[in-house]
């Protein structure tokens, strides 16, 4: 290592070969993992302290210069004699933990590692790259753990130097750990990644071949006729046998928008028609919606928003003839068809990706056919159409009057979609949504998409929220232990009342004054068995009283009030006169009851005593009641006292 000069420089650097020194005894490895052991190190760190105190300059800026240029020189020595693919190169993420640990102890700038990694990148290949990316993905959590505000633009900037270096149809996998990384490492509410200001992405342009349009342009107004014989002759149905296509003057000859053709259909019903235009028509047609598709605002335009209806009716239809003639072909060519989209390239790193993927649509006339009838393809572009219709529609007078309190006006439009537009984007969103259902997996795919496009809504209005934080402050103390002991307390149980709610207040049977209504509880008459006899009156009066009801109501009071009395006289008699119960017609005939025994079937009355002592005794042995003339009511016996 060269010297400095410096006598601080100096000294940080030896302080700093001892670390990697102790590094390498600690780490036995030459990969990137593990990473160095923050405990390993705690000598060091009071070694680089110690430093400081003894320096004669107490400037923390002056240190943190000193410090940096040390650990720089040895980074750069260590780069110009070691290859990334050696295993020594190990020292290179010794030297990082190192940094790591020291900006974790403030002695240096929390940004350093950051800067020593993009460095490290400028000066690799791509596959150099993906070894220092795999590094950043294995200490993410480490990086981010302290001084993350420091650090971020440096990150941010950082990977996206390392995007614009990268092949997006080359590196695809590359580019989505670098996406991933990111989104790992910026928390959800962050606004380093949101367009606030709604600026679209102009720089995607599209451009296709204009061989079959430039030979129309010999005149303002040319018309083309499109024979659709063959295609009738082939699909087997009548219709008109020419389309018109009329362009634009001004798109011819330059002005109005840069690559869009203005396409004009001159049918009747276009809606209507089945007949799709072939594809030499459908060519400019179908790839001018990617004007629209990039920057929607041209459609605040008349003539722009004629265009992509017309034109997005025209692809709709061609798609769906091409969907009907995949389902007539049927399943012939589809174990083939099948094996070759399971095709996969292996990358250099054994990776897998999918051969059909290109960053880029694939614009030649040649491949347009080809292309159309992919049904990945088809579903590509129509969702496209589904998020330029979803931004449509929300510039309804009604979607709009639910924005107008939001504060981030530059993603709030005054242009108001006209009343036939907003129902004609209704209508073809519906036809793409029941369009995107069909084919294999389609119910499930739209799924999915209109998942993803309703959380888009939701991001977009954040957005015209001017991004308000996710996070909530954390709460105090205080109010923790406040609810806390709130909720305690609401589950606490309640103390039992002294009286049950809806009860009457039985104190008064205590008092001393009152003492006789106790004595005539403890009357003999209120829990004896009554005589039958004494049921067989009242039964005769509910019977009268239900005869000579004027009502529904007191004829059911008496009814209930004489079925009450029949249960309890059959449940007396059945100790004695059960077998009597025979020649009873559903409680009707109780005479029988009380009628004088026959002298073959009398029982005398000491027998009859002792029975009834028995059945007294055992209750369980006596005959039961037919359920079916036992109303539910208890057993109660009717006093005075209620």
């Amino acid at each position: 290592m060269a010297s400095t000069g410096s006598p601080l420089v100096e000294t940080y650097a030896r302080s700093i070969q001892l670390w990697l020194r102790k590094a390498k005894l600690v780490k036995h490895y030459s990969s990137i993992e593990p990473a160095l052991p923050i405990s390993e190190f705690d000598e060091q760190v009071q070694d680089i302290a110690s430093i400081r105190e003894l320096a004669s300059v107490n400037s923390q800026q002056v240190h943190y210069a000193a410090i940096e240029t040390a650990i720089r020189n040895i980074f750069y020595d260590i780069l110009a004699s070691t290859s990334i693919d050696q295993p020594s190169f190990c020292e290179i993420w010794n030297l990082f933990d190192i940094v790591v640990i020291v900006s974790d102890n403030e002695f240096c700038e929390p940004t350093l590692i950051i800067w020593l990694v993009e460095e490290l990148l400028d000066s690799q290949t791509i596959d150099g790259c993906r070894v220092i990316f795999d590094y950043l993905e294995s200490r993410r959590e480490r990086l981010i753990a302290k001084h993350f505000k420091a650090k971020n633009l440096a990150i941010l900037r950082a990977c996206n130097e390392l995007l614009r270096r990268l092949s997006r149809a080359e590196d695809t996998v590359f580019c989505g750990r670098v996406f991933i990384f990111l989104f790992q490492t910026f928390p959800l509410g962050d606004r380093s990644s949101v367009n606030l200001r709604g600026e679209f992405h102009v720089d995607n342009v599209t451009t296709y071949d204009e061989t079959y349009v430039q030979v129309l342009s010999d005149s303002d107004h040319m018309d083309v006729d499109i024979d659709d014989t063959s295609k009738s002759d082939r699909t087997g149905q009548d219709g008109p046998s020419s389309k018109t296509i009329e362009l634009s003057p001004s798109v011819i000859n330059g002005e109005g928008l840069k690559d869009a053709k203005v396409v004009k259909f001159e049918s009747k019903d276009l809606e209507s028609k089945e007949n799709a235009l072939d594809a030499d028509a459908l060519y400019p047609v179908f790839w001018s919606l990617q004007d629209y598709f990039s920057t929607p605002i041209r459609l605040f335009e008349t003539a722009n928003m004629k265009s992509l209806r017309s034109s997005l009716e025209a692809t709709l239809i061609k798609f769906k003839e091409v969907q009907k003639d995949v389902e007539l072909r049927g399943n012939s060519k589809a174990p083939e068809e099948k094996r070759r989209g399971n095709k996969r390239k292996r990358g250099v790193n054994g990776e897998e990706t999918a051969s059909s993927f290109n960053p880029k649509y694939l614009t030649s006339r040649d491949l347009f056919e080809l292309e159309i009838s992919d049904l990945a393809f088809r579903r590509h572009i129509l969702v496209q159409a589904l998020i330029l219709i979803d931004f449509l529609l929300s510039l309804t007078p009604k979607s709009k009057a639910k924005t107008e309190s939001m504060k981030n006006k530059s993603v709030l439009y005054d242009y108001t979609l006209e009343e036939d537009d907003a129902t004609w984007a209704l209508r073809m969103r519906l036809d793409i949504a029941n369009y995107l259902q069909q084919g294999p997996e389609g119910k499930f795919y739209y799924r999915m998409v209109d998942t993803v496009l309703l959380r888009d809504k939701n991001w977009v209005r954040w957005k015209a929220e001017n991004c308000p934080p996710f996070q909530r402050p954390s709460m105090s103390p205080d109010d923790f232990v406040a609810a806390r002991n709130g909720a305690q307390k609401a589950c606490t149980n309640k103390r039992l009342r002294a009286m049950a709610l809806g009860s009457l207040d039985l104190g008064f049977l205590s008092d001393v004054e009152t003492m006789d209504g106790m004595e005539k509880f403890k009357d003999p008459a209120r829990y004896a068995i009554p005589d039958a006899a004494s049921l067989k009156g009242p039964i005769a009066d509910d019977e009268f009283d239900a005869s000579i009801a004027t009502s529904e109501e007191n004829k059911q009071l008496a009814t209930n009030a004489r079925a009450s009395k029949l249960w309890r006289l059959l449940r007396i008699c059945s100790k004695s006169k059960f077998g009597t119960f025979d020649k009873i017609d559903d409680g009707n005939n109780l005479d029988t009851l009380f009628e004088a025994r026959d002298e073959g079937t009398a029982v005398e009355p000491a027998k009859e005593a002792e029975l009834e002592d028995q059945d007294a005794r055992h209750p369980s042995k006596s005959p039961d009641i037919p359920t079916s003339m036992a109303p539910e009511v208890n057993l109660v016996v009717e006093t005075g006292v209620k």
